[in-house]
């Protein structure tokens, strides 16, 4: 970004949203994907999850794009997700805000499909996919249908991609400064899980 160098972001768009675009097809096989939420998915991590059939997420977790914090947008295909899942004015509304959710709230709005209660996400979906395997063939055809109704193109994200990169070399020393102060408040928070992670490995 610094270097201004188009090219290179784009091509490490193009890059991201190939791979996002296969959940987004299902791989092209019949299956119906499931993201599940635990912890907190922003920026990319909140579109990678959007980008499958469905969203489990465990009741703490927390969703958002903070993008806008350094005068950028979410281009790696939210606007795209968001858009058939909420009408464009929430979808505009979460991606400008910056606000991040909690999933009992992308719950009530329709963003998440299912809820679970803490540590549970796993065995919520498994008991999902229990309950309504009987009922998956027309699952899979509502599914099918919905990919033929309102369909994301690769094109599309593709587009999007190229505003999002347009866009990333035409921030000021600014706005990279208050990212990478972002960046390095993340790595913070990644440095202080660490720790406890390795603590219930051991235990475990």
């Amino acid at each position: 970004m610094r270097q201004g160098d188009l090219d290179s972001m784009r091509h490490y768009g193009h890059v991201a949203v190939k791979a996002i675009h296969r959940n987004t097809i299902a791989f092209d096989s019949p299956v119906i994907t499931m993201a599940l939420v635990q912890g907190d998915a922003l920026g990319g991590g909140f579109e990678h999850a959007l980008s499958f059939d469905m969203i489990v997420a465990e009741r703490s977790a927390k969703m958002g794009l903070p993008e806008i914090l350094f005068n950028m947008f979410p281009g790696m295909g939210a606007y795209s997700f968001l858009s058939r899942r909420v009408d464009r004015k929430k979808a505009e509304e979460m991606i400008l805000s910056g606000r991040i959710y909690t999933a009992e709230e992308l719950h009530e709005i329709g963003v998440v499909d299912v809820l679970a209660e803490d540590g549970q996400g796993a065995a919520v979906a498994q008991d999902y996919i229990a309950r309504h395997n009987r009922k998956f063939n027309a699952h899979m055809a509502t599914l099918r249908a919905r990919r033929r109704v309102n369909p994301i193109t690769l094109e599309e994200l593709i587009d999007v991609v190229d505003i999002w990169a347009e866009a990333a070399v035409n921030l000021t020393e600014a706005d990279l400064r208050k990212m990478d102060k972002l960046c390095a408040a993340q790595d913070r928070r990644l440095a202080a899980l660490q720790p406890q992670a390795s603590m219930i490995m051991a235990a475990e």
